[in-house]
């Protein structure tokens, strides 16, 4: 296998940066700048010079010996001061050792599953915690690293296994009378099983807002200050405001951090009946935009006008309160109301996470449904009796390829590139 490098650390000018090396010859090319015998294992103090002799710079030196690594190969990093041009002369030092060559983005991380060293959840995982932006982001991508859905999948796949010994033995010995029922303890482990993976299933769509955001629409009657709460809200003339209605006709997005969960705030146009073209078109988008986000802020006196129905959570305030003379509703101006606000948002939302699971990901939510499909179908072959076992054995069989299949045992391969592709190099 070819010994790869890449600059792992972030682009551009900073305090430190690292390089890292991984493949067979990961410690003999960090010998040859370091001019010095490096431990298998271990860290030295090095000045790093060229192929000349010319002094380069001074740094770290890490190894680590297969198969105590990340990717499960010899490892070497170089911990040097981080300025461009030093980066660049060692990558270019690098890359004139025969038998190195430049690692291809998530190259690093596809070594270390190849390896055994991950599965393709924890994959998934680092892939999330490097892109969070929000605490419950870190949390939900650190806890799948960690390898909790992996844990689970194999604690399914277990049982699963278990129940199909069972249904063998009897397949096995069906000219010999076997002396156990063996149905009651196979219904228990699949019905566990499937009830489980009921549960991880319903939280997907919940795990994937926290990953990718959720979406609130500010909806209401043209010049109700939607435009102007949300400028408010994002601190900033995110969106043009004026006293004429209609001036808003595109869905503007302010992207926020809410109590740890990332949402995107969405100011959208007026909800009437216009005969301008290009407003209705705003007007339809708005509806559309509306009905799929995930809460609606209603900025009315009443919902009934606006032809948008409300539901289960959604927020309804009254508008422009700088102008009543009770301290009721919210104003963007003013800032009335506002703390109260996003209180009331983040709470719903925030009761809305707990139902999340482990699983975060569509594909994940696909395999589990294709699983409690096939223990659904064990289920009932089961009730028809031992001369029905192999039947029931093989949609076990069938449950348990779905599970694998998201921790990347089995038919994965068409995924690979893309998970990988959103990976930099040094990852």
């Amino acid at each position: 296998m070819d010994t790869i490098f890449a600059l792992a650390s972030a682009q551009g000018k900073a305090g430190v940066a690292v390089i890292r090396l991984s493949g067979p010859l990961a410690h003999t090319a960090a010998k040859k700048l370091a001019g010095k015998d490096l431990p298998p294992r271990g860290m030295r103090h090095c000045c790093l010079r060229d192929f000349s002799g010319a002094r380069l710079d001074d740094g770290l030196v890490l190894t680590f010996q297969a198969p105590k690594s990340f990717t499960g190969e010899d490892v070497a990093e170089l911990q040097i001061h981080g300025s461009v041009a030093t980066v660049n002369a060692l990558l270019r030092c690098l890359s004139e050792i025969r038998g190195l060559r430049l690692a291809d983005p998530g190259e690093f991380t596809r070594r270390a599953l190849e390896n055994g060293k991950i599965d393709l959840t924890q994959v998934e995982g680092l892939a999330d915690l490097i892109d969070a932006e929000t605490e419950a982001q870190r949390k939900q991508a650190q806890s799948v690293l960690a390898g909790s859905l992996g844990s689970l999948v194999e604690r399914w796949r277990r049982d699963l296994i278990r129940a199909a010994a069972l249904l063998e033995a009897v397949i096995d010995f069906a000219d010999e009378e076997v002396p156990t029922d063996v149905s009651p303890e196979v219904q228990t482990l699949v019905s566990g099983v499937v009830s489980d993976l009921e549960q991880e299933a319903r939280g997907v769509r919940i795990a994937e807002r926290i990953r990718n955001g959720f979406e609130v629409a500010i909806v209401g009657l043209p010049n109700a200050g939607k435009s102007t709460l949300l400028n408010a809200l994002a601190g900033r003339e995110a969106a043009i405001t004026s006293e004429f209605a209609g001036t808003t006709r595109d869905v503007i997005e302010v992207r926020m951090d809410l109590a740890g969960l990332p949402v995107t705030l969405l100011d959208t146009a007026g909800l009437r009946e216009t005969d301008d073209y290009v407003e209705s078109i705003g007007v339809e988008l708005a509806r559309k935009r509306a009905e799929a986000a995930d809460l609606r802020v209603f900025l009315s006196e009443t919902t009934d006008e606006l032809g948008v129905e409300l539901q289960a959570g959604d927020i309804q305030v009254l508008p422009k309160a700088d102008l009543r003379s009770s301290s009721a509703g919210v104003s963007g101006k003013t800032g009335q109301g506002i703390d109260e606000l996003v209180s009331n948002i983040s709470r719903v939302l925030v009761n809305r996470s707990t139902i999340s699971g482990v699983a975060t990901r569509e594909r994940h939510r696909i395999a589990m449904l294709k699983a409690i499909d096939a223990l659904t179908a064990a289920r009932t072959v089961l009730e028809s009796g031992p001369d029905m076992y192999d039947l029931a054995a093989e949609e076990l069989r069938s449950a348990i390829r779905a599970l694998e299949s998201i921790v990347g045992r089995i038919d994965v391969e068409n995924l690979l590139d893309e998970i990988f592709s959103s990976f930099c190099l040094g990852k």
